[in-house]
């Protein structure tokens, strides 16, 4: 299997909730190594910018808002099949739909407040990881 890089964020409630260790935790118990960290403040021009996919999507406004309302931690994780392996461990963006002991089911408030975001795909992952990270910020 290949070995992959992903984006992770912890998201603004659950930094507020002081969980960022135990979602940590869990990305790496599931055999992901953290490659890069850093806990920023997103401007509002950066959280437009990146997600700016979903612009044209109802709830693209909230999303911004919820995204700049606090610190995140933004990490790239590494590992075999990273994307797909990250996105197992968050679980359904619903966390009613989530599946037990994901990062989701346990520890998210709403849908918008589901404490992660994981990159979708090999390719989304490398331009999420690349908004956010400087090649030398990366380190294995």
């Amino acid at each position: 299997m290949p070995i992959q890089q992903t984006l992770s964020i912890i998201k603004p409630d659950a930094t507020r909730r002081n969980i960022t260790g135990k979602i940590i935790a869990r990305l790496e118990d599931s055999g992901l190594r953290v490659v890069a960290q850093k806990r920023i403040h997103l401007s509002r021009e950066m959280a437009e910018s990146f997600y700016e996919v979903h612009k044209d999507r109802p709830f693209y406004n909230d999303l911004v808002s919820f995204m700049i309302s606090g610190p995140v931690v933004v990490q790239v994780l590494e590992g075999e099949e990273a994307v797909t392996k990250n996105r197992d461990v968050m679980g359904a963006t619903n966390p009613a739909e989530a599946a037990p002991n994901t990062i989701r089911k346990d520890f998210a408030e709403s849908i918008e407040a589901n404490s992660a975001h994981g990159s979708d795909s090999e390719e989304n992952a490398k331009n999420e990881i690349k908004f956010l990270f400087d090649d030398s910020e990366i380190v294995g």
